[in-house]
């Protein structure tokens, strides 16, 4: 369900404050993700913990997971909280420090994995896939370009 958008001069388009338009993508896109996940009592913390140990079984630890997580979580999360949250459910379990998904967890990650690409496919619509490159390309220079990594996430 697209919506129709007025069209604009290209001048005018180009003295807008990408701060605001970026701020207003991300608190739309991010909320609609978090009201998602909240269905499945998860927060975002909660599926970047079940997809990193998803992909790759028995490397993390709490330790390593919180120094690679950290630099996204914005509400001040704990994520040892999360971890016992997801162990308690019996979602993750935890074996000399290294973490395992349960076959409960990754059918919750799978649940939570349908939600997230509802959005994905809800945030997509109307907007060409070299757009979208476009978009991306033009945001990773922006955060190059102000002294942040401009690299995509391992």
């Amino acid at each position: 369900m697209s919506v129709a958008l007025r069209e604009y001069a290209r001048e005018e388009l180009a003295a807008q404050p990408i701060g605001a338009w970026s701020g207003e993508a991300y608190r739309l896109v991010v909320g609609a993700i978090r009201a998602q996940l909240a269905v499945e009592d998860l927060t975002q913390p909660h599926w970047w913990t079940l997809n990193h140990v998803a992909g790759d079984p028995g490397r993390w630890t709490r330790a390593t997971l919180i120094e690679r997580l950290t630099k996204y979580e914005d509400l001040g999360i704990d994520f040892d909280g999360v971890f016992d949250d997801l162990v308690a459910r019996g979602w993750l379990t935890e074996n000399a420090g290294a973490m395992t998904l349960t076959e409960a967890g990754e059918e919750g990650r799978l649940r939570a994995r349908e939600r997230n690409l509802r959005v994905h496919q809800q945030t997509h619509e109307g907007i060409d896939t070299a757009d979208f490159v476009t978009t991306i390309n033009v945001l990773r220079r922006m955060v190059a370009n102000l002294g942040g990594d401009g690299n995509l996430p391992d």
